[in-house]
Protein backbone atom coordinates (compact mmCIF):
# COMPACT_ATOMS: atom_id res chain seq x y z
CA UNK A 1 0.00 0.00 0.00
CA UNK A 2 1.63 3.59 -0.93
CA UNK A 3 1.95 6.01 1.10
CA UNK A 4 2.38 10.19 0.83
CA UNK A 5 2.66 13.15 2.86
CA UNK A 6 -0.80 14.96 3.11
CA UNK A 7 0.60 18.09 1.11
CA UNK A 8 1.17 15.92 -1.64
CA UNK A 9 -2.12 14.57 -1.79
CA UNK A 10 -4.31 17.86 -2.22
CA UNK A 11 -2.51 18.95 -5.18
CA UNK A 12 -5.34 18.76 -7.12
CA UNK A 13 -7.86 20.56 -4.63
CA UNK A 14 -8.83 24.22 -5.18
CA UNK A 15 -7.48 26.24 -1.98
CA UNK A 16 -8.61 23.54 0.87
CA UNK A 17 -8.21 25.06 4.38
CA UNK A 18 -5.77 22.89 6.57
CA UNK A 19 -5.71 23.55 10.35
CA UNK A 20 -2.76 21.26 11.83
CA UNK A 21 0.19 19.37 9.84
CA UNK A 22 -0.07 19.46 6.36
CA UNK A 23 3.00 16.99 6.10
CA UNK A 24 1.79 14.09 8.15
CA UNK A 25 2.20 10.95 5.87
CA UNK A 26 -1.47 9.23 5.02
CA UNK A 27 -1.19 5.74 4.90
CA UNK A 28 -4.97 4.62 4.05
CA UNK A 29 -8.11 6.75 2.88
CA UNK A 30 -11.57 6.10 4.32
CA UNK A 31 -15.07 7.63 4.57
CA UNK A 32 -16.33 4.48 6.83
CA UNK A 33 -15.15 5.38 10.31
CA UNK A 34 -15.14 1.83 11.06
CA UNK A 35 -12.24 0.54 8.92
CA UNK A 36 -9.86 3.68 10.34
CA UNK A 37 -6.83 1.55 10.81
CA UNK A 38 -5.27 3.34 13.19
CA UNK A 39 -2.37 6.31 12.93
CA UNK A 40 -1.83 7.39 9.42
CA UNK A 41 -5.41 7.21 8.07
CA UNK A 42 -7.52 9.81 6.38
CA UNK A 43 -11.25 9.73 7.31
CA UNK A 44 -13.27 11.90 5.00
CA UNK A 45 -16.87 12.70 6.42
CA UNK A 46 -19.40 12.55 3.61
CA UNK A 47 -22.71 13.90 3.93
CA UNK A 48 -25.97 12.11 1.81
CA UNK A 49 -29.47 12.22 2.35
CA UNK A 50 -29.80 9.76 4.98
CA UNK A 51 -26.57 9.97 6.70
CA UNK A 52 -23.73 12.83 8.15
CA UNK A 53 -19.99 11.39 8.31
CA UNK A 54 -19.38 14.11 10.39
CA UNK A 55 -21.14 12.43 13.30
CA UNK A 56 -18.43 9.89 13.15
CA UNK A 57 -15.21 11.97 13.25
CA UNK A 58 -14.90 11.32 16.86
CA UNK A 59 -15.14 7.40 16.41
CA UNK A 60 -12.84 7.73 13.49
CA UNK A 61 -10.08 9.86 15.66
CA UNK A 62 -10.88 7.78 18.21
CA UNK A 63 -9.72 4.95 16.09
CA UNK A 64 -6.49 7.13 15.28
CA UNK A 65 -6.94 8.69 12.41
CA UNK A 66 -4.71 11.62 11.37
CA UNK A 67 -6.30 13.59 9.20
CA UNK A 68 -10.20 14.68 8.71
CA UNK A 69 -11.77 15.53 5.35
CA UNK A 70 -14.48 18.08 6.47
CA UNK A 71 -17.19 20.28 4.68
CA UNK A 72 -16.11 23.55 4.59
CA UNK A 73 -18.27 25.76 6.96
CA UNK A 74 -18.60 22.53 9.39
CA UNK A 75 -16.82 22.67 13.14
CA UNK A 76 -14.38 20.08 13.68
CA UNK A 77 -13.12 19.48 17.55
CA UNK A 78 -10.52 17.65 16.83
CA UNK A 79 -7.88 16.91 19.53
CA UNK A 80 -4.16 18.00 19.03
CA UNK A 81 -2.11 15.70 16.45
CA UNK A 82 -4.73 15.74 14.21
CA UNK A 83 -4.97 17.75 10.95
CA UNK A 84 -8.43 18.80 9.94
CA UNK A 85 -9.39 19.82 6.25
CA UNK A 86 -11.74 21.67 4.98
CA UNK A 87 -13.01 21.19 1.75
CA UNK A 88 -16.25 22.41 -0.38
CA UNK A 89 -17.19 18.92 -1.19
CA UNK A 90 -15.80 16.03 0.75
CA UNK A 91 -16.74 13.17 -1.63
CA UNK A 92 -15.37 14.73 -4.97
CA UNK A 93 -12.02 16.28 -2.74
CA UNK A 94 -11.57 12.26 -1.34
CA UNK A 95 -11.58 11.12 -5.19
CA UNK A 96 -8.79 13.78 -6.00
CA UNK A 97 -7.13 12.50 -3.00
CA UNK A 98 -7.35 8.87 -3.67
CA UNK A 99 -5.75 10.07 -7.86
CA UNK A 100 -2.97 11.03 -5.58
CA UNK A 101 -2.55 8.69 -3.33
CA UNK A 102 -2.79 5.57 -5.65
CA UNK A 103 -0.72 7.42 -8.56
CA UNK A 104 -3.53 8.38 -10.96
CA UNK A 105 -3.80 4.29 -12.03
CA UNK A 106 -6.12 4.81 -14.78
CA UNK A 107 -3.93 7.57 -16.58
CA UNK A 108 -1.47 4.34 -17.06
CA UNK A 109 -3.96 2.26 -18.58
CA UNK A 110 -6.53 1.89 -21.67
CA UNK A 111 -9.85 2.26 -20.28
CA UNK A 112 -13.03 1.11 -21.43
CA UNK A 113 -16.40 2.55 -20.10
CA UNK A 114 -19.93 1.85 -20.82
CA UNK A 115 -22.76 3.62 -19.89
CA UNK A 116 -26.87 3.21 -20.13
CA UNK A 117 -29.82 1.93 -19.10
CA UNK A 118 -29.64 -1.82 -20.10
CA UNK A 119 -26.80 -3.83 -21.44
CA UNK A 120 -23.81 -2.65 -19.55
CA UNK A 121 -23.30 -5.60 -17.92
CA UNK A 122 -23.10 -8.01 -20.42
CA UNK A 123 -21.43 -5.31 -22.95
CA UNK A 124 -18.83 -5.11 -20.55
CA UNK A 125 -18.18 -8.67 -20.05
CA UNK A 126 -18.14 -9.25 -24.11
CA UNK A 127 -15.65 -6.41 -24.38
CA UNK A 128 -13.33 -8.82 -21.54
CA UNK A 129 -14.31 -11.55 -23.18
CA UNK A 130 -12.32 -10.35 -26.73
CA UNK A 131 -10.09 -8.89 -25.16
CA UNK A 132 -9.33 -11.77 -23.38
CA UNK A 133 -9.31 -13.91 -26.13
CA UNK A 134 -6.52 -11.93 -28.17
CA UNK A 135 -4.13 -12.16 -25.07
CA UNK A 136 -4.83 -9.05 -23.30
CA UNK A 137 -5.57 -9.82 -20.15
CA UNK A 138 -8.39 -7.15 -18.73
CA UNK A 139 -9.69 -5.49 -15.51
CA UNK A 140 -13.56 -5.39 -14.88
CA UNK A 141 -15.49 -3.32 -12.67
CA UNK A 142 -19.57 -3.43 -12.82
CA UNK A 143 -22.62 -4.90 -10.87
CA UNK A 144 -21.76 -8.33 -10.81
CA UNK A 145 -18.51 -7.73 -9.55
CA UNK A 146 -14.50 -6.51 -9.85
CA UNK A 147 -12.05 -8.15 -11.47
CA UNK A 148 -8.37 -6.89 -10.55
CA UNK A 149 -6.46 -10.01 -11.74
CA UNK A 150 -5.36 -10.95 -8.46
CA UNK A 151 -8.35 -10.45 -6.66
CA UNK A 152 -12.44 -10.87 -7.38
CA UNK A 153 -14.25 -8.39 -5.23
CA UNK A 154 -18.11 -8.41 -4.36
CA UNK A 155 -19.97 -5.38 -6.19
CA UNK A 156 -21.74 -3.34 -3.29
CA UNK A 157 -22.07 -0.22 -5.99
CA UNK A 158 -22.24 -0.88 -9.91
CA UNK A 159 -19.60 2.11 -10.23
CA UNK A 160 -17.85 2.54 -6.53
CA UNK A 161 -17.07 5.52 -4.83
CA UNK A 162 -14.07 7.37 -5.95
CA UNK A 163 -11.80 6.42 -4.03
CA UNK A 164 -12.41 2.78 -4.09
CA UNK A 165 -12.51 3.13 -7.91
CA UNK A 166 -9.06 4.32 -7.78
CA UNK A 167 -7.82 1.62 -5.58
CA UNK A 168 -9.22 -0.90 -7.96
CA UNK A 169 -7.40 0.94 -10.57
CA UNK A 170 -4.55 0.35 -8.81
CA UNK A 171 -4.53 -3.35 -7.85
CA UNK A 172 -4.92 -3.79 -11.83
CA UNK A 173 -1.72 -1.94 -12.26
CA UNK A 174 0.09 -3.77 -9.64
CA UNK A 175 -1.51 -7.26 -11.17
CA UNK A 176 0.27 -6.32 -14.73
CA UNK A 177 -2.92 -5.16 -16.75
CA UNK A 178 -2.97 -2.50 -18.84
CA UNK A 179 -6.58 -2.39 -19.97
CA UNK A 180 -10.10 -2.02 -18.00
CA UNK A 181 -13.41 -2.09 -18.67
CA UNK A 182 -16.52 -1.05 -16.45
CA UNK A 183 -19.89 0.37 -16.02
CA UNK A 184 -20.46 2.91 -15.43
CA UNK A 185 -23.08 4.50 -13.78
CA UNK A 186 -25.64 7.65 -13.83
CA UNK A 187 -25.26 8.51 -10.51
CA UNK A 188 -21.10 8.03 -10.25
CA UNK A 189 -21.05 10.33 -13.26
CA UNK A 190 -23.57 13.16 -10.93
CA UNK A 191 -21.49 12.44 -8.33
CA UNK A 192 -18.00 12.51 -9.63
CA UNK A 193 -17.12 8.77 -8.99
CA UNK A 194 -15.32 9.11 -12.68
CA UNK A 195 -14.48 12.52 -12.72
CA UNK A 196 -10.88 11.55 -12.43
CA UNK A 197 -10.64 8.48 -14.55
CA UNK A 198 -8.97 8.63 -17.98
CA UNK A 199 -11.72 6.89 -20.28
CA UNK A 200 -10.41 6.05 -23.99
CA UNK A 201 -13.25 4.28 -25.13
CA UNK A 202 -16.76 5.03 -24.27
CA UNK A 203 -20.28 3.37 -24.80
CA UNK A 204 -23.89 4.35 -25.08
CA UNK A 205 -26.04 1.70 -25.10
CA UNK A 206 -29.59 3.14 -24.17
CA UNK A 207 -31.83 5.28 -21.92
CA UNK A 208 -34.89 4.26 -20.54
CA UNK A 209 -37.06 4.60 -17.34
CA UNK A 210 -35.14 3.90 -13.90
CA UNK A 211 -33.42 5.95 -11.49
CA UNK A 212 -35.60 9.10 -11.71
CA UNK A 213 -35.88 8.81 -7.80
CA UNK A 214 -32.54 10.13 -8.02
CA UNK A 215 -32.84 11.78 -11.55
CA UNK A 216 -35.85 13.36 -10.92
CA UNK A 217 -36.80 13.07 -14.92
CA UNK A 218 -35.19 11.57 -17.77
CA UNK A 219 -33.69 14.87 -19.49
CA UNK A 220 -31.32 14.95 -16.51
CA UNK A 221 -30.49 10.94 -16.28
CA UNK A 222 -29.68 11.33 -19.80
CA UNK A 223 -27.67 14.73 -19.29
CA UNK A 224 -25.44 12.41 -16.99
CA UNK A 225 -24.80 10.09 -19.35
CA UNK A 226 -24.04 13.18 -21.44
CA UNK A 227 -21.33 14.15 -19.34
CA UNK A 228 -19.37 11.21 -19.38
CA UNK A 229 -18.85 11.63 -23.09
CA UNK A 230 -18.06 15.64 -22.65
CA UNK A 231 -15.15 14.69 -20.28
CA UNK A 232 -13.39 12.38 -22.95
CA UNK A 233 -11.05 15.29 -23.92
CA UNK A 234 -10.32 16.37 -20.20
CA UNK A 235 -6.87 14.46 -20.24
CA UNK A 236 -5.86 15.54 -23.60
CA UNK A 237 -3.38 13.58 -25.10
CA UNK A 238 -1.16 11.30 -22.79
CA UNK A 239 2.43 9.53 -24.26
CA UNK A 240 1.05 6.03 -24.38
CA UNK A 241 -2.67 6.30 -24.28
CA UNK A 242 -4.83 6.63 -27.72
CA UNK A 243 -5.86 9.63 -29.63
CA UNK A 244 -8.27 10.74 -30.23
CA UNK A 245 -10.89 9.02 -27.81
CA UNK A 246 -13.44 7.37 -28.82
CA UNK A 247 -17.46 6.89 -28.50
CA UNK A 248 -19.34 4.21 -29.35
CA UNK A 249 -23.12 5.09 -29.52
CA UNK A 250 -26.40 3.26 -30.59
CA UNK A 251 -27.64 5.48 -33.09
CA UNK A 252 -31.33 3.96 -32.62
CA UNK A 253 -31.74 5.49 -29.19
CA UNK A 254 -33.33 8.57 -29.25
CA UNK A 255 -30.99 10.00 -27.02
CA UNK A 256 -27.71 9.08 -29.49
CA UNK A 257 -27.91 13.06 -30.84
CA UNK A 258 -26.93 14.28 -27.61
CA UNK A 259 -23.99 12.09 -26.75
CA UNK A 260 -22.91 12.32 -30.33
CA UNK A 261 -22.82 15.94 -29.76
CA UNK A 262 -21.02 15.58 -26.34
CA UNK A 263 -18.90 13.78 -27.88
CA UNK A 264 -17.86 16.01 -30.81
CA UNK A 265 -17.12 18.80 -28.62
CA UNK A 266 -14.68 16.69 -26.75
CA UNK A 267 -12.96 16.10 -30.20
CA UNK A 268 -14.07 12.37 -29.71
CA UNK A 269 -14.22 10.09 -32.72
CA UNK A 270 -17.90 9.13 -32.96
CA UNK A 271 -18.54 5.37 -34.00
CA UNK A 272 -22.34 4.58 -34.06
CA UNK A 273 -24.31 1.20 -34.41
CA UNK A 274 -27.33 0.19 -35.36
CA UNK A 275 -29.51 -2.58 -36.27
CA UNK A 276 -31.70 -0.60 -38.68
CA UNK A 277 -29.35 -1.13 -41.47
CA UNK A 278 -28.96 2.12 -43.70
CA UNK A 279 -26.33 4.63 -44.54
CA UNK A 280 -23.10 6.35 -42.85
CA UNK A 281 -24.52 9.06 -41.00
CA UNK A 282 -23.18 12.65 -41.44
CA UNK A 283 -23.12 12.72 -37.60
CA UNK A 284 -20.65 9.70 -36.65
CA UNK A 285 -17.40 8.84 -38.70
CA UNK A 286 -17.57 4.93 -38.32
CA UNK A 287 -20.99 2.88 -38.43
CA UNK A 288 -21.56 -1.01 -37.43
CA UNK A 289 -25.28 -2.28 -38.57
CA UNK A 290 -26.37 -5.55 -38.36
CA UNK A 291 -28.21 -7.27 -41.58
CA UNK A 292 -30.15 -10.77 -41.40
CA UNK A 293 -31.08 -11.11 -37.84
CA UNK A 294 -31.85 -14.72 -36.89
CA UNK A 295 -32.54 -15.87 -32.99
CA UNK A 296 -34.19 -18.66 -31.17
CA UNK A 297 -33.57 -20.07 -28.01
CA UNK A 298 -29.64 -21.12 -28.48
CA UNK A 299 -28.57 -17.42 -29.48
CA UNK A 300 -28.29 -14.97 -32.57
CA UNK A 301 -26.57 -14.54 -35.64
CA UNK A 302 -25.93 -11.73 -38.11
CA UNK A 303 -24.27 -10.32 -40.63
CA UNK A 304 -21.78 -7.84 -39.36
CA UNK A 305 -21.36 -4.38 -41.69
CA UNK A 306 -18.75 -2.17 -40.32
CA UNK A 307 -17.72 0.68 -42.57
CA UNK A 308 -14.13 1.47 -40.49
CA UNK A 309 -12.80 -1.69 -41.88
CA UNK A 310 -14.71 -2.22 -44.60
CA UNK A 311 -15.94 -5.89 -43.62
CA UNK A 312 -19.16 -7.65 -44.12
CA UNK A 313 -19.07 -11.04 -41.43
CA UNK A 314 -21.20 -13.16 -40.25
CA UNK A 315 -21.15 -13.22 -36.86
CA UNK A 316 -22.61 -16.15 -34.26
CA UNK A 317 -23.80 -15.61 -30.68
CA UNK A 318 -25.07 -17.80 -28.10
CA UNK A 319 -26.83 -14.79 -26.84
CA UNK A 320 -30.39 -14.48 -27.52
CA UNK A 321 -32.84 -12.18 -27.96
CA UNK A 322 -32.69 -8.45 -30.32
CA UNK A 323 -31.04 -6.31 -27.28
CA UNK A 324 -28.07 -8.70 -27.34
CA UNK A 325 -27.83 -7.88 -31.29
CA UNK A 326 -27.28 -4.26 -29.89
CA UNK A 327 -24.83 -5.47 -26.91
CA UNK A 328 -23.01 -7.66 -29.49
CA UNK A 329 -22.69 -4.61 -32.05
CA UNK A 330 -21.45 -2.05 -29.27
CA UNK A 331 -18.90 -4.68 -28.00
CA UNK A 332 -17.06 -5.47 -31.46
CA UNK A 333 -17.34 -1.69 -32.28
CA UNK A 334 -15.66 -0.54 -29.47
CA UNK A 335 -13.10 -3.61 -29.58
CA UNK A 336 -12.23 -2.18 -33.15
CA UNK A 337 -11.40 0.66 -31.18
CA UNK A 338 -9.29 -0.64 -29.14
CA UNK A 339 -7.25 -2.48 -31.95
CA UNK A 340 -8.94 -6.00 -32.17
CA UNK A 341 -9.57 -6.78 -35.49
CA UNK A 342 -13.38 -7.54 -36.57
CA UNK A 343 -12.22 -11.49 -37.93
CA UNK A 344 -11.20 -11.89 -33.91
CA UNK A 345 -13.83 -9.83 -32.59
CA UNK A 346 -16.65 -11.82 -34.09
CA UNK A 347 -14.36 -15.44 -33.58
CA UNK A 348 -14.36 -14.20 -29.84
CA UNK A 349 -17.72 -13.49 -29.57
CA UNK A 350 -18.90 -16.89 -30.67
CA UNK A 351 -17.18 -18.21 -27.66
CA UNK A 352 -19.09 -15.92 -25.27
CA UNK A 353 -20.78 -18.23 -22.50
CA UNK A 354 -23.24 -15.00 -21.14
CA UNK A 355 -23.40 -13.03 -18.14
CA UNK A 356 -24.70 -14.91 -14.72
CA UNK A 357 -28.26 -13.37 -14.62
CA UNK A 358 -28.63 -11.83 -17.85
CA UNK A 359 -31.02 -14.46 -19.66
CA UNK A 360 -29.96 -17.28 -18.39
CA UNK A 361 -31.08 -20.81 -19.09
CA UNK A 362 -31.93 -23.09 -16.40
CA UNK A 363 -32.22 -26.37 -18.19
CA UNK A 364 -32.45 -29.45 -16.26
CA UNK A 365 -34.11 -31.58 -19.35
CA UNK A 366 -37.57 -30.54 -18.44
CA UNK A 367 -40.05 -29.61 -21.86
CA UNK A 368 -40.58 -26.09 -20.77
CA UNK A 369 -38.00 -23.11 -20.73
CA UNK A 370 -36.49 -21.35 -17.81
CA UNK A 371 -35.29 -18.17 -17.48
CA UNK A 372 -33.81 -15.99 -15.08
CA UNK A 373 -33.21 -11.89 -16.39
CA UNK A 374 -31.68 -8.92 -13.94
CA UNK A 375 -34.87 -6.85 -15.78
CA UNK A 376 -35.61 -4.74 -13.29
CA UNK A 377 -36.89 -1.85 -15.37
CA UNK A 378 -40.20 -0.93 -17.47
CA UNK A 379 -38.24 -1.23 -20.78
CA UNK A 380 -35.63 -4.39 -20.17
CA UNK A 381 -39.10 -6.07 -18.62
CA UNK A 382 -40.08 -5.38 -22.33
CA UNK A 383 -37.45 -6.02 -23.63
CA UNK A 384 -36.81 -9.62 -22.49
CA UNK A 385 -40.36 -10.31 -22.70
CA UNK A 386 -40.42 -9.47 -26.14
CA UNK A 387 -37.66 -12.12 -26.75
CA UNK A 388 -39.36 -14.80 -24.35
CA UNK A 389 -42.66 -14.47 -26.97
CA UNK A 390 -39.87 -14.47 -29.70
CA UNK A 391 -38.22 -17.60 -28.98
CA UNK A 392 -41.14 -20.00 -27.17
CA UNK A 393 -44.70 -21.39 -29.05
CA UNK A 394 -46.84 -21.92 -25.84
CA UNK A 395 -47.00 -19.44 -22.98
CA UNK A 396 -45.03 -16.93 -21.67
CA UNK A 397 -45.38 -16.83 -17.59
CA UNK A 398 -43.53 -14.16 -16.07
CA UNK A 399 -42.32 -13.95 -12.16
CA UNK A 400 -41.43 -10.24 -11.18
CA UNK A 401 -40.97 -7.47 -8.56
CA UNK A 402 -40.01 -3.96 -7.97
CA UNK A 403 -37.30 -2.84 -5.43
CA UNK A 404 -38.52 -0.97 -2.38
CA UNK A 405 -36.70 2.12 -1.49
CA UNK A 406 -36.31 3.06 -5.35
CA UNK A 407 -38.02 4.67 -8.01
CA UNK A 408 -41.64 4.27 -7.41
CA UNK A 409 -43.27 5.66 -10.30
CA UNK A 410 -41.74 2.55 -12.71
CA UNK A 411 -43.76 0.08 -10.62
CA UNK A 412 -47.34 0.22 -12.26
CA UNK A 413 -45.63 0.59 -15.70
CA UNK A 414 -43.80 -2.49 -15.52
CA UNK A 415 -47.22 -4.41 -14.24
CA UNK A 416 -48.95 -2.53 -16.96
CA UNK A 417 -45.96 -4.12 -19.57
CA UNK A 418 -45.86 -7.62 -17.57
CA UNK A 419 -50.19 -7.98 -18.33
CA UNK A 420 -50.15 -6.79 -21.50
CA UNK A 421 -46.85 -9.47 -23.15
CA UNK A 422 -47.45 -11.97 -20.69
CA UNK A 423 -49.72 -14.74 -20.70
CA UNK A 424 -49.92 -15.40 -17.11
CA UNK A 425 -47.93 -13.05 -14.43
CA UNK A 426 -47.34 -13.07 -10.34
CA UNK A 427 -45.89 -10.17 -8.66
CA UNK A 428 -43.60 -10.64 -5.69
CA UNK A 429 -41.23 -9.38 -3.94
CA UNK A 430 -38.17 -8.42 -5.22
CA UNK A 431 -35.74 -6.66 -2.86
CA UNK A 432 -38.27 -5.08 -0.06
CA UNK A 433 -35.60 -2.82 1.93
CA UNK A 434 -37.60 -0.97 4.27
CA UNK A 435 -40.77 -0.91 2.64
CA UNK A 436 -43.53 -3.37 3.21
CA UNK A 437 -44.06 -5.89 0.29
CA UNK A 438 -47.68 -6.41 0.04
CA UNK A 439 -47.68 -2.11 -0.33
CA UNK A 440 -45.07 -2.90 -3.55
CA UNK A 441 -46.98 -5.23 -4.90
CA UNK A 442 -50.10 -3.29 -4.60
CA UNK A 443 -48.35 -0.74 -6.74
CA UNK A 444 -47.52 -2.83 -9.60
CA UNK A 445 -50.99 -4.18 -9.39
CA UNK A 446 -52.12 -0.91 -9.89
CA UNK A 447 -50.84 -0.74 -13.26
CA UNK A 448 -52.14 -4.44 -14.31
CA UNK A 449 -55.84 -3.61 -15.22
CA UNK A 450 -58.66 -6.33 -14.99
CA UNK A 451 -57.52 -9.56 -13.26
CA UNK A 452 -59.23 -12.04 -15.61
CA UNK A 453 -57.12 -14.62 -13.72
CA UNK A 454 -54.36 -13.72 -15.54
CA UNK A 455 -51.96 -11.94 -12.74
CA UNK A 456 -52.04 -12.83 -9.39
CA UNK A 457 -49.74 -12.18 -6.58
CA UNK A 458 -47.72 -14.59 -3.82
CA UNK A 459 -45.04 -12.26 -1.67
CA UNK A 460 -43.09 -15.46 -0.94
CA UNK A 461 -40.45 -15.15 -3.64
CA UNK A 462 -39.37 -19.34 -3.63
CA UNK A 463 -43.68 -19.75 -3.62
CA UNK A 464 -44.11 -17.24 -6.98
CA UNK A 465 -41.54 -19.15 -8.53
CA UNK A 466 -42.66 -22.60 -7.80
CA UNK A 467 -46.21 -21.80 -8.60
CA UNK A 468 -44.75 -20.79 -11.85
CA UNK A 469 -42.64 -23.70 -12.96
CA UNK A 470 -45.96 -25.65 -11.91
CA UNK A 471 -47.81 -24.19 -14.19
CA UNK A 472 -45.43 -24.54 -16.97
CA UNK A 473 -46.83 -26.98 -19.62
CA UNK A 474 -44.35 -28.46 -22.78
CA UNK A 475 -42.93 -25.42 -24.65
CA UNK A 476 -44.05 -23.00 -22.45
CA UNK A 477 -41.35 -20.26 -20.60
CA UNK A 478 -41.15 -19.03 -17.59
CA UNK A 479 -39.40 -15.75 -17.34
CA UNK A 480 -38.20 -15.29 -13.45
CA UNK A 481 -37.34 -11.40 -13.72
CA UNK A 482 -35.83 -8.71 -11.02
CA UNK A 483 -32.64 -9.95 -9.14
CA UNK A 484 -30.68 -11.95 -11.80
CA UNK A 485 -27.17 -12.80 -10.60
CA UNK A 486 -28.39 -11.92 -6.77
CA UNK A 487 -27.22 -14.11 -3.99
CA UNK A 488 -29.83 -12.61 -1.73
CA UNK A 489 -32.90 -10.74 -0.49
CA UNK A 490 -33.13 -7.63 1.49
CA UNK A 491 -35.97 -7.20 3.81
CA UNK A 492 -36.02 -4.45 6.61
CA UNK A 493 -34.68 -6.15 9.12
CA UNK A 494 -32.67 -8.88 7.89
CA UNK A 495 -31.35 -9.96 4.49
CA UNK A 496 -31.33 -13.57 3.45
CA UNK A 497 -29.75 -16.15 0.82
CA UNK A 498 -31.46 -16.01 -2.24
CA UNK A 499 -30.59 -16.83 -5.80
CA UNK A 500 -33.43 -17.16 -8.31
CA UNK A 501 -31.48 -19.95 -10.33
CA UNK A 502 -30.90 -21.93 -7.32
CA UNK A 503 -34.92 -21.98 -6.55
CA UNK A 504 -35.74 -22.60 -9.59
CA UNK A 505 -33.93 -25.88 -9.97
CA UNK A 506 -34.70 -26.93 -6.71
CA UNK A 507 -38.44 -26.23 -8.06
CA UNK A 508 -37.46 -28.29 -11.11
CA UNK A 509 -36.62 -31.21 -9.54
CA UNK A 510 -39.41 -31.41 -7.15
CA UNK A 511 -42.16 -30.77 -9.47
CA UNK A 512 -40.53 -32.01 -12.93
CA UNK A 513 -40.47 -35.79 -13.31
CA UNK A 514 -37.00 -36.82 -14.13
CA UNK A 515 -35.83 -33.22 -14.09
Amino acid sequence: MPEKRLDQLLARLDAPEITGDAQVVVTSLTYDSRKVAGPGALFAAFEGANFDGHRFIGEAVGRGASVVLAARGRAVEAPEGVTVVHVPDTRRALGAVACEFYGDPSGQMTVTGVTGTKGKTTTTYIIAHILESTGVPAGLIGTIGYRTGRFVRPAPNTTPEAAELQEIFYEMRQSGLDQAVMEVSSHAVALGRTALIDFDVVVFTNIGHDHLDFHRTVEQYAEAKADLFRGLGRFGSRAGKPWPKSAVINADDPYSIKMMKASRAAGAHVTAFSARPGPLRDDCDDLATADDVHMDRDGTSFILRHSASGTRIPVKSRLAGAFNVYNALAALAASYELGVSVEQSTAALASFPGVPGRFQLVDLGQEFTVIVDYAHSPDSLANVLATARQITRGQVICVFGCGGDRDRTKRPLMGGIAAEMADYSIVTSDNPRSEDPASIAREVSAGMGANNGRWAVILDRAEAIREAIGRARSGDLVLIAGKGHETYQVFADHTIDFDDVQVAEAALKELVPGA
